[in-house]
């Protein structure tokens, strides 16, 4: 259906950035499927308005100082959230380790993930109507919530409670931050704007193992939760204070003081009102069955193994038969009924945005597949400690924030993404034959620092860059809603990969380790504990030698599946487009378009030269 307002004469500034006239008309064309457009029409008029306001501020900070003081901001805010994510996630461990749960650690990435597609879409969804600030503010209360709830909590029903009020809060603040930036910068450096949330991991690595070693998280993990309640609010008010301050600047605007008197669709209408035009334009009831239907399919996957496997227990094939039938009802609901899908067809059809969507999926499902246990294998497998372990973990995120600034300035002045995006997938190949070649003994802690450092440099020239090609063919009005989009098919990649993970450990470590130790009591507390295991059990004695057998075994099979996967990763990459990027801060696009398709792709361009050439040949 058609998502575009009746566009008003416009001129560009220096900038790129466009303004517009006072009023913004609303559509009187009917949907495609017939459906009246009256209803969503309503909000795009405060999206317009949300949109205007949104460059307006952006032109305050045209000084290389004020836009030095608005990265640092992001930095510190994006240093926060990096550095309690990394502690969070060995935390998680700890706390799985402490109710003796340890293998559901999948089943608490499983939630995790999903928690993070669904809220990616109403974020982006809600900061279109109610702004960047008012929803990183409302992110910033989730994210308290969830982090107390978890702190507190003595097992891991309550631990997974807190978990999901966390998540919304951490992707809430994590989109409105890369849309802060975004809204901020020209395509041309969106890239290197977009890199500064990765810069806080070249003091995290190395910080983020010490605060781990010197708390003794088998003790001491509550509490190191906790603090963040606190903590992250303070490292957002320098951001906070960024955004006050454009709005201080802008408030005598002539054009910002004729947007102040426009009202929003909540300002005419009310609560109630705005409440139901949401609904249609959150597309809750499709986002209610899409998070169902993943949900059902995947939790139950980490739930069926373990000690004793269950798989014809009416509790796991009951939500496995329900998440494989809401798949169809999803479909025919997007298709058909639904007034604001998730993502219009117009959209999805291009290869601009569907390839870069797919390579998303895949970026966030081999990561899952080949480092989900990763940190339990290097202390147990590679007997590493718990500073070095966490130092690996984080070394390649190290690695992209280190190359990130360099990277961002060579494609501002190349202007073009597709070159480096290509060869970043291919060296995915390298990081995954790493992983696979060592996957256990004191040996192999060489080998997997080198995957990291490939895997950081893959990170920089594929996994970002991909973030920014799917907002290089579109307007700044659809930017907010294909940026959540790409970010909703991360997580569910990532849903699937922990599902799968959880299915693959859950089903083969105990068998294994039964046969390999030969008693039931003690393979079930290798399994069910392991960090308690190998305190009793150190580095050399026979038993620890049992249990590292059977990890690399386990871990061969989770490797093999990201290994596998790369391939279509590799490929789709030939498929994305390649428009030069300009100084705008997005495309000024013709009515009716949705995606860029009139631009140069060196690359596409070669390839179906030569295989023209071959078909001519052949015939």
């Amino acid at each position: 259906m058609s998502q575009n307002y009746e566009r008003r004469p416009h001129e560009e500034t220096s900038n790129g950035i466009s303004k517009r006239g006072d009023k913004v008309v609303e559509v009187e064309e009917k949907l495609e499927n017939g459906v009246d457009s009256d209803m969503p029409d309503k909000l795009k008029m405060t999206k317009s308005l949300v949109i205007r306001k949104a460059e307006l501020m952006a032109k305050q900070y045209d000084s290389w100082y004020l836009r030095s003081l608005f990265l640092l901001s992001a930095f510190i805010c994006s240093f926060g959230y990096g550095l309690d994510s990394n502690i969070r996630d060995i935390y998680m461990t700890y706390a799985m380790n402490s109710y003796s749960t340890h293998s559901l650690i999948s089943t608490v990435g499983v939630i995790s993930q999903v928690i993070s597609a669904v809220a990616q879409i109403f974020f982006a969804g809600m900061s279109d109507v109610f702004g960047r600030l008012s929803l990183f503010i409302a992110s910033i209360v989730f994210y308290v919530l969830g982090t107390i709830i978890q702190s507190q909590a003595f097992d891991v029903k309550r631990y997974a409670a807190g978990t999901f009020f966390y998540n919304v809060g951490l992707v809430g603040v994590m989109l409105q931050v890369v849309l802060i930036l975004s809204d901020n910068s020209s395509l041309k450096w969106r890239l290197f704007y977009t890199f500064v949330p990765a810069w806080p991991s070249i003091i995290t690595t190395w910080v983020s193992g010490n605060v781990v070693a010197a708390a003794n998280p088998e003790e001491n993990w509550s509490w190191s939760i906790a603090m963040w309640a606190f903590i992250f609010p303070l490292s957002c008010l320098p951001l906070i204070g960024c955004m006050l301050h454009m709005r201080w600047r802008v408030r005598n605007d002539p054009e910002w003081k004729e947007l102040q008197a426009e009202k929003s669709f909540y300002q005419s209408h009310g609560l109630l009102k705005t409440a139901v035009q949401l609904f249609w334009k959150l597309d809750v009831l499709g986002v209610l069955l899409l998070t169902a239907s993943v949900g059902c399919i995947c939790v139950p996957l980490t739930l069926a193994g373990g000690v004793s496997t269950s798989w014809q227990n009416p509790k796991i094939i009951a939500p496995l038969v329900l998440g494989f039938v809401l798949v169809p009802i999803f479909i025919v609901w997007e298709s058909k009924f639904a007034l604001v899908p998730m993502a219009p067809f117009k959209l999805l059809k291009d290869r601009g945005i569907w390839a870069p969507l797919w390579i998303l999926f895949l970026v966030c499902f081999v990561y899952a597949m080949a480092a989900g246990y990763l940190y339990t294998i290097l202390l147990v497998a590679v007997d590493e400690t718990d500073l070095s372990a966490t130092r690996i973990m984080n070394l390649y995120a190290f690695v992209t924030a280190v190359f990130a600034p360099f990277l961002g300035i060579i494609v501002a002045r190349s202007t073009r993404l597709k070159p480096y995006i290509i060869f970043g997938g291919a060296l995915y190949f390298v990081t995954m034959g790493h992983f696979y070649r060592y996957r256990s003994g004191k040996e192999s802690d060489k080998g997997i620092i080198a995957a990291m450092v490939v895997w950081g440099i893959c990170s920089g020239l594929f996994d970002y860059p991909i973030n920014v090609s799917i907002q290089t063919v579109t307007s700044h009005e659809n930017m907010a809603s294909v940026t959540a989009l790409g970010y909703t098919i991360f997580s569910i990649g990532g849903a699937v990969a922990s599902a799968i993970s959880g299915a693959i450990w859950t089903q083969l470590l105990y068998p294994k380790l039964l046969q390999l130790i030969g008693d039931s009591d003690l393979a079930q507390a290798a399994y069910d504990s392991p960090f308690d295991f190998i305190v009793e059990n150190p580095w050399g004695t026979p038993l620890r030698e049992a249990m590292v057998e059977a990890y690399r075994y386990v871990q061969k099979y989770e490797v093999l599946v990201a290994l596998v996967f790369t391939v279509p990763m590799f490929l789709l990459s030939f498929f994305i487009r390649d428009p030069q990027l300009t100084a705008n801060v997005a495309q000024s696009l013709e009515e009716g378009e949705y995606v860029q398709t009139k631009e140069d792709d060196p690359i596409n361009d070669w390839f179906a030269a030569h295989f023209s050439t071959l078909r001519h040949e052949k015939d």
